[in-house]
């Protein structure tokens, strides 16, 4: 086996190089040594003993390129995450562990190699007595010949095992490769067996010679390991994904916080607020949005919505939604058509999705308000210490059935009226008419002078402690004086 280092010229350690750095170059400097040992050795093919030798030596070398690169993949830190916000590097979520490979049990080299020779002209057959113990066979049994040996077998393995002994007694080339047996003790072993032909004086094939090593622990060990990197590479990814749709809903989603008031000018102004719930549990980034906006002829439109999905493709959704919602409105779009043109536009995206709305546009002049929904709950209007559901006109959910068309309702308002708008899933462990219920009952908690922040508040505090199992939306907006 070809070294890539020189015994004469052993590895230098790297200037400055940390403790893995020196163990790369003594193991570099080791596998140099040993080569040069191996070359030293006499390649007769008629002393076993040598041959015995010379197969350690090159299993030897095997397990020092094996160490080699896994020293290198160690420095290296493939796995490493750079980046992370909140700058803790590869660790998870809090209480989140990340999984790590079993370490195999300890054995010495010598207890799991084993030898074995073939004549092909006496048709003797010779095993070591490990060989026995690595193939699970009673050692009072005779060894196996060539044809026999593959009964040991997995099915699925033989032909390979098949090609490399055809290989040597045919074609004459050394054997290296791995193969299964299943053993009646302890079940399924993975064996990896080198070897060479003996050749006559004629150039024929005499004999063969093997060593065998049960290398199970050793496959098991590095089946561990990349399934542990091949984890963190996903773990990592879905967190760069998490973080991407996190600062893309907050790119989206309107920036203005506690409360706020639209038109800025006149009377009859709305006071708005609004909150962002989010599921107990870690969870992806959902399609719920809320947003409210200022026109240029003195309206306030404001809604509620949810996109189906989760994630940046819900995110990314949304901004979507958001950025057509917004520019309809701004050229003065009134709410039912605004949703039809939504229905639309969600029939011919990309990734078609299903989405719910309600749309508001708010008149301070006559105090009215013309909406329309898809497939949305209906906006609730609370009036001295009770409430009551809007009357809700006809919308399906957008993108379920393009083309049926949203029609338009219009409720005129007093001052001091209240309207709160939410998605599903605002009221845990309830939907619909119940949930309806449960949020009908703050009306006395909103009578009197509470600002729209200080319902939203009530809100919040009455359900935003229960187990959530998704993100939702609540916003409200009460009409001034």
């Amino acid at each position: 086996m070809p070294s890539p280092l020189s015994a004469d010229r052993p590895a230098a350690r790297p200037p400055g190089g940390g403790p893995v750095d020196a163990l790369i170059s003594q193991t570099r400097r080791l596998k140099g040594e040993v080569d040069a040992v191996r070359r030293d050795t006499p390649a007769d093919a008629g002393d076993p003993r040598e041959r015995w030798r010379r197969a350690l030596y090159d299993l030897a070398l095997h397990q020092l390129d094996d160490l080699d690169e896994h020293l290198a993949q160690l420095r290296d830190d493939p796995l490493r995450v750079s980046g992370d916000s909140g700058g803790h590097g590869d660790r998870g979520a809090p209480g989140e562990e990340l999984p790590a490979p079993a370490a195999p049990p300890r054995a010495s080299l010598l207890s799991r190699v084993g030898s074995a020779e073939w004549d092909l002209l006496t048709d003797e057959v010779s095993w070591s007595g490990e060989l026995y113990r690595i193939l699970g066979r009673d050692p009072a049994a005779p060894p196996l010949t060539l044809d026999e040996l593959p009964s040991l077998v997995l099915d699925e393995d033989r032909p390979r095992l098949t090609d490399m002994v055809t290989g040597c007694l045919v074609d004459g080339r050394p054997i290296d490769g791995e193969f299964r047996v299943l053993r009646p003790d302890d079940g399924i072993r993975t064996v990896h067996m080198m070897g060479e032909p003996v050749l006559g004086a004629d150039g024929s094939t005499v004999s063969m010679w093997a060593v065998l090593r049960d290398v199970s622990e050793l496959r098991r060990c590095r089946s561990a390991v990349s399934e542990t990197r091949d984890s963190l590479h996903r773990h990592a990814a879905a967190r760069s994904e998490h973080r991407l749709a996190v600062e893309l809903q907050e790119a989206v989603l309107p920036t203005w916080h506690g409360s706020l008031r639209l038109p800025r000018h006149g009377p009859r102004a709305l006071d708005l607020a609004a909150a962002h719930l989010p599921p107990s549990g870690r969870a992806p980034v959902g399609g719920a949005w809320y947003d409210a906006l200022e026109l240029p002829d003195g309206a306030t439109q404001f809604g509620v919505g949810e996109l189906t999905g989760h994630g940046v493709g819900a995110a990314s959704g949304v901004a979507m939604l958001l950025g057509a919602v917004r520019g309809m409105a701004m050229t003065g779009t009134p709410p039912g058509p605004l949703l039809d043109c939504l229905d639309r536009l969600l029939d011919t995206s990309a990734q078609p999705a299903l989405a719910s709305a309600v749309c508001l546009r708010y008149r301070p002049d006559t105090r009215t308000v013309v909406w329309a929904q898809a497939g949305h709950p209906a906006p609730l209007l609370y009036r001295g210490r009770a409430g009551r559901a809007l009357d809700m006109p006809r919308g399906v959910l957008l993108g379920a059935a393009p083309g049926s068309g949203h029609g338009q309702a219009e409720e005129t308002l007093e001052a001091g009226d209240l309207l709160l708008l939410h998605t599903d899933g605002l009221v845990p462990g309830y939907t619909g008419a119940s949930a309806v219920h449960r949020l009908l009952a703050l009306a006395p908690r909103f009578a009197g002078d509470r600002s729209a922040q200080d319902c939203v508040r009530e809100v919040v505090r009455e359900f935003g402690e229960g187990e959530r199992t998704d993100h939702a939306c609540v916003l409200v907006a009460r009409v001034a004086s």
